[in-house]
């Protein structure tokens, strides 16, 4: 079933941080009117990086994540700066945050988090023909490098260290391209 988008009588805007918030006066098709909330980062988006160390190995990077107050397992990730290609962002976060630039970059898809209320997409970008190279970044300390077989990507999802949404979709959508392209 196809839905018209409702209609848009007014938008609000706040504050909120590093986010705006913005108040949407709403009516749907059915003549319902509601007020919905969203959040709209500040900057140009964000990368979630797949770097293949071969064609069976990804390597993934352990470090400590405020949010829930522990070390993650997880992708590399971090925002695209201003003038960055989502490739460019993804390559530079590959520098800083493991040691590592690639010659092959692959945007494969976006992902958003919530998309029910905010606006914020990370664009996967898949990474390979991996060579070491460092950039400085802005970790309080090095990040530590794990390499993980796709093959094993059943186990690694049950650790309790490894929870991040998109890291877990970033891979299976990995694994997914990388099989459906192997031969070409």
């Amino acid at each position: 079933m196809s839905h018209r988008l409702p209609i848009i009588h007014g938008i609000t805007e706040h504050d909120a941080g590093p986010y705006r918030m913005e108040r949407l006066d709403l009516e749907f098709g059915n003549g319902e009117r509601r007020r919905y909330e969203r959040l709209h980062g500040r900057g140009h988006g964000a990368v979630a990086v797949v770097p293949m160390l071969d064609e069976a190995t990804v390597l993934l990077i352990r470090e400590y994540a405020a949010g829930v107050n522990r070390y993650e397992l997880g992708l590399v990730k971090g925002r695209i700066d201003a003038g960055e290609t989502p490739e460019q962002a993804a390559n530079r976060e590959l520098m800083e945050e493991a040691g590592y630039g690639a010659r092959e970059l692959r945007v494969l898809r976006s992902l958003t988090l919530a998309p029910t209320y905010m606006s914020h997409q990370t664009h996967l970008v898949l990474a390979r023909d991996l060579y070491p190279q460092r950039l400085p970044g802005d970790e309080p300390e090095p990040p530590e490098l794990v390499p993980w077989k796709l093959a094993n990507l059943g186990e690694l999802i049950l650790q309790e260290d490894f929870s991040e949404g998109r890291t877990i979709a970033g891979l299976f959508i990995a694994r997914e391209w990388m099989q459906q392209h192997a031969d070409r």
